[in-house]
């Protein structure tokens, strides 16, 4: 039976998928990760390539569940995840030209790619807590997109009481509109005058506070918690496949605009159970932590900067923690003392044979917002196709590749369409000239009262208002 351990693996026991997932971040700060990665053979890939999303995720999330939901229910969660998704494939595929196609992933109730694993991992809670007559009190940040889908996905459950923190003032009118004007009783908005990492900070801080963790019973629902990042490695098999159905191809690369290295994670996961990936395309930003680190070898924080992209608006990529364990060969001790010289903003150098490694693995690229709406432009100009601007940074990127290298024989590029362009329609208006058609499930938030309480950054006072409003 599959197990996990943390990244700074100080001798504690391994856990299984129930604990991991209801506990979110490890006892000693560090993140979960299977003891081993399960596999997925060629043949079965040939035998899922024309069945539905659902039950290609079934197939690929399985073998991460051990026997804490049997395979029956851990299908009916699934189909009951992406049961409000607007498109029949629940994830689209589209060519734009003949080396790059696009994943639209913004086809769930919020509009954005984090439905995937906010859906499914509101459910998983649901069915988990359920068995153990518990209730858990969630804490996430979000850049944008993160808390408007772990709302939309735990809204008015009774075993759950929900803190989201997003940057004040720094966030798209409809990315926070989204969050403020839910109404439930179960719902809590916090606005930090801060940036994003600063949130983060914050969570993670509380997952540190032993007393209140143990108190308040907490969780995790950002990209740390192991069960989001199963359920987004999904969406890469699929895509896999259904391109497979499409041309003939041998070898897969994908270009994913990514800022806490979340999403492409998921895809490095993909690659490691035997998904033909050749390359993972990283695009990021002005905040380009990630372009610097494969460039220079060095992860050192610098100054957030805010974009028309907001929610790549992060100088602190929490997931690369996963990949540096693997690349370390898997030494806790190693992690740990790298990650507490890290918080202290002094950053890591990563040694030559590592850099080497990860070269193998990801290629980076950055553009600022003139590139950005250049992008867009080109897109729209060339294939009457509207691109979000996080979306044009991965189409950018895919296509920055392009230019530079040469890939292999029958093989293609995904580029993931991470939101719809209508939560961004100030940076389309200013790119093509056009407003994006807007959904009706955006146009009806537009003049509903919202819920938030604005915070200083400041630990003490978000856990006192923790503690007063959880129940």
């Amino acid at each position: 039976m599959l197990k996990y351990i943390s990244t700074r693996n100080q001798g504690e026991e391994s856990k299984n998928f129930s604990e991991v997932v209801i506990e979110g971040l490890a006892p000693d700060g560090g993140l979960y990760v299977p003891e081993a990665c399960p596999k997925i053979s060629t043949a079965e890939l040939e035998e899922l390539k024309y069945v539905d999303y659902a039950g290609i995720a079934h197939r690929t999330i399985t073998p991460f569940v051990d026997d804490s939901i049997n395979s029956d229910e851990l299908y009916q969660i699934l189909q009951a995840s992406y049961l409000n998704f607007s498109s029949e494939d629940t994830a689209p595929l589209k060519k734009i030209n003949d080396d790059i196609y696009i994943l639209e992933l913004f086809h769930g109730p919020t509009l954005a790619f984090k439905d995937f694993a906010l859906q499914f991992l509101g459910n998983i809670f649901d069915n988990l807590l359920a068995k153990q007559n518990k209730k858990l009190t969630i804490i996430g940040a979000t850049s944008g997109d993160t808390g408007s889908a772990a709302i939309e996905a735990c809204r008015d459950k009774e075993n759950l009481e929900v803190f989201i923190l997003h940057p004040h003032n720094r966030v798209s009118d409809v990315q926070r509109k989204q969050m403020t004007s839910v109404a439930s009783p179960n719902i809590h908005n916090i606005a930090i005058e801060g940036s994003f990492d600063d949130c983060q900070t914050l969570v993670k801080a509380m997952f540190n506070d032993k007393e209140l963790k143990k108190d308040k019973n907490l969780s995790a629902i950002n990209s740390i918690n192991w069960g989001r990042i199963i359920a987004q490695v999904a969406y890469y098999v699929f895509a896999y496949l259904r391109l497979k159905t499409k041309e003939d191809i041998d070898r897969v690369i994908f270009s994913v605009p990514t800022g806490n290295f979340g999403n492409i994670f998921a895809g490095y996961i993909a690659m490691s159970m035997g998904i033909p990936i050749e390359k993972l395309i990283i695009g990021t930003n002005s905040n380009d932590i990630l372009f610097r680190l494969l460039a220079t070898g060095k992860m050192e924080i610098g100054t957030v900067k805010p974009t028309i992209s907001p929610s790549m608006d992060i100088q602190i990529s929490s997931n690369f923690e996963r990949i540096l364990f693997d690349l370390l060969g898997r030494d806790g001790k190693a992690i740990t003392k790298i990650m507490q010289h890290f918080a202290t903003g002094k950053g890591f150098i990563l040694e030559e044979n590592i850099k080497q490694q990860l070269l193998r693995i990801f290629k980076a690229y950055r553009f600022d917002d003139d590139q950005t709406k250049a992008i867009i432009k080109q897109i729209y100009t060339m294939n009457n196709y509207i691109l979000d601007p996080h979306s044009a940074i991965g189409v950018g990127a895919a296509m920055q590749y392009l230019l530079d290298n040469k890939k292999s024989n029958n093989c293609k590029i995904i580029s993931l369409a991470t939101a719809s362009p209508a939560k961004f329609s100030y940076a389309i208006e200013d790119a093509i000239g056009v407003s994006p058609k807007f959904p009706p499930k955006l146009a009806e938030i537009i003049n509903k009262e919202e819920y938030f309480t604005v915070l200083p950054n400041d630990f003490a006072r978000v856990k006192d208002f923790i503690r007063e409003k959880a129940k």
